[in-house]
């Protein structure tokens, strides 16, 4: 357990360096840059392929299914509002009274406060705003819930996208990121770079895994709690799976499969707490960068016996 809180407060540590925030800041916006432009181009056929779907189902599923996902866009928003004015009001008093590292600091904590903050709220009022967006939907034609939850599942697939692909560029860029890393915080140890080809083998399968999982699972989206359940497992699953490879690759000389599987319940919780980044839009980009930061460091506390 002091190895696994030891890895969490090395990634949070590390990823508010301002190389890091910068690296993950242009990689992100890249990313997002694509995504959003194909999105835009292709956003006719996206809706149109929800429509397809959406028609199937039955008016009182597509309704629950549309209170639910309003009720998640809703508390996104809220978040991201309250962020927003926290920092209009208070953002040039932070900016005097702080230095730069620790303006990344705060504006983290801001960001991850404000989601816990709403996310209380939710855990103890979301019957009700379950309920309200119900009846809403209640009075409103099949047609018009049918367009507006196809609208969301847009918005799903090109942010899912975007997250899929910032786990990829955090893997085929792990071998220069941990080395920068290790340079900076343990010059003295021993560690291998000579395995890029076959991480960046394993990151193209485990990417099509993931494509495959997403698409035999795609009906379950439109089941609540369950589709939560399942995006959650696959962020994790992807994370935990890609990732500890560079990181056992980087520390071991290799992807030791059978060291991995005898820290796997450590993993595991790392990549977790890395895909909690994930809820919240523009702080999803630092999510694979600071899972990679805590494996790196709790692999490397496991080979040297910390």
């Amino acid at each position: 357990m002091h190895d696994f809180m030891d890895a969490i407060v090395f990634g949070f540590k590390e990823i508010l360096r301002a190389r890091t925030m910068k690296f993950a800041m242009v990689s992100g916006i890249i990313v997002s840059l694509i995504w959003i432009s194909l999105g835009v181009v292709f956003w006719d056929d996206i809706i149109a392929f929800s429509s397809s779907i959406l028609s199937l189902l039955p008016f009182s599923m597509l309704r629950s299914n549309g209170a639910w996902m309003l009720s998640t866009f809703l508390w996104l928003q809220l978040v991201l509002v309250t962020f927003a004015l926290i920092f209009s009001f208070f953002g040039n008093i932070i900016v005097e009274k702080i230095s730069r590292e620790k303006y990344a600091f705060v504006s983290l904590f801001i960001g991850l406060s404000s989601a816990v903050f709403w996310s209380v709220v939710w855990f103890y009022k979301s019957d009700y705003i379950y309920a309200q967006f119900l009846k809403l939907l209640t009075w409103l034609p099949f047609e018009t819930i049918e367009k507006g939850v196809a609208f969301l599942i847009g918005f799903y697939l090109i942010y899912t996208a975007i997250i899929v692909s910032m786990i990829f560029v955090a893997s085929l860029t792990s071998t220069p990121f941990l080395a920068q890393v290790r340079e900076e915080c343990f010059p003295y140890d021993r560690m291998y770079d000579d395995n890029e080809i076959k991480t960046i083998t394993k990151a193209f399968r485990d990417a099509g895994i993931f494509l495959v999982a997403s698409v035999i699972s795609f009906p379950l989206l439109f089941v609540p709690v369950l589709n939560f359940l399942i995006l959650v497992a696959l962020w994790v699953w992807l994370m935990k799976d890609t990732i500890a490879s560079d990181a056992s690759a980087f520390v071991f000389g290799d992807v030791d499969q059978k060291r991995l599987k005898e820290y796997s319940l450590g993993l595991w919780g790392l990549s977790f707490v890395g895909s909690l980044f994930n809820f919240i839009p523009v702080f999803n980009v630092f999510g694979p960068y600071f899972t990679e930061l805590a494996m790196f460091h709790y692999l490397k506390d496991k080979r040297t016996g910390y």
